[in-house]
């Protein structure tokens, strides 16, 4: 069932990331899908995650739904034009993935091979647009399908950023360009989220929370420095600073912030970039 259909039906829905692997062997990934089984709703499966070559998202998904889970394909604009996009939208509905998030993607230079030429043709409001399009049976040159895809269409937003509108008027182009639901990045102020669930109430969408497993008071710093739109607090630095068992802090903060914000949104989106396996018990502390 899609990440929509599950919110109408009531539910709080949990979705976590995995990561393919820098090459074929699948038996971790596949190993850390089957441990969220039950417990989380669908599995992200990022692309080419900071712009680092990986094994596709696309294969990623179909193998999650082969075995029984519910994936969320994650394509970005860097690295197709709109032809390999389009195309790749249509093999998405083919192998039966309907959760899709649409994103513009990191630039090249952040990745393992900045020597790449970065495409760019479409952005993650006209990447809507056009799988907005195929669902009504043509491409965006106009031409006829023969058969019409369905999707769920998801988007991201940073909650975080400062200042805050441009972004929730990004968020308003892409709920007319076709977004159902929307993935946050990570979120550390509880507040400040209420505050921003207010401003965009008016858009009537599903907002699930991003949170993002602090595995150090560094990599909390290096975040506040680096990634745009993220700002992790000092106390919970300082938390982390003083813990003795880092991972155990980590999964305690992290549940707090879930049952801090829960009643604000609709969902939660964990990403735990290398501690996948410490989900279910993230997910256990904040009684999900």
């Amino acid at each position: 069932m899609n990440i929509v259909d599950l919110v109408k039906q009531g539910k709080f829905v949990v979705c976590a990331e995995v990561g393919p692997p820098k090459g074929v062997d699948i038996k971790e990934l596949m190993e850390t899908a089957e441990l969220m089984r039950g417990k989380v709703d669908a599995l992200n499966a990022t692309d080419q995650q900071s712009s680092a070559m990986r094994l596709g998202s696309l294969a990623a998904c179909h193998l999650l739904k082969d075995k029984g889970l519910e994936p969320v394909f994650q394509i970005t604009c860097r690295d197709r034009n709109r032809i390999a996009l389009q195309s790749d939208l249509l093999s998405a509905h083919v192998l039966g993935i309907e959760n899709v998030l649409c994103l513009t993607g990191d630039h090249v230079s952040l990745g393992d091979h900045p020597q790449a030429k970065p495409v760019f043709d479409l952005d993650s409001v006209s990447l809507l647009q056009a799988a907005r399009q195929l669902e009504t049976g043509k491409d965006m040159a106009g031409k006829e399908l023969i058969g019409a895809p369905k999707f769920c269409l998801g988007a991201v937003v940073s909650p975080g950023a400062d200042p805050v509108e441009p972004q929730i008027l990004k968020m308003e182009k892409k709920v007319k360009a076709g977004a159902e639901f929307f993935q946050t990045q990570a979120v550390y102020e509880p507040r400040k989220f209420e505050e921003f669930m207010k401003a965009i109430a008016h858009l009537n969408v599903p907002v699930m929370v991003g949170i993002v497993l602090l595995k150090s008071a560094g990599m909390a710093r290096f975040m506040n420095r680096n990634v745009a739109g993220v700002h992790v607090p000092d106390n919970l630095i300082e938390e982390m600073e003083k813990a003795t068992d880092r991972a155990q802090k980590s999964i305690e903060i992290a549940a707090r912030l879930i049952t801090e914000m829960k009643p604000f949104c609709q969902g939660v989106h964990i990403m735990a970039i290398g501690w996948e396996k410490k989900v279910p018990e993230v997910l256990n502390a904040a009684g999900l």
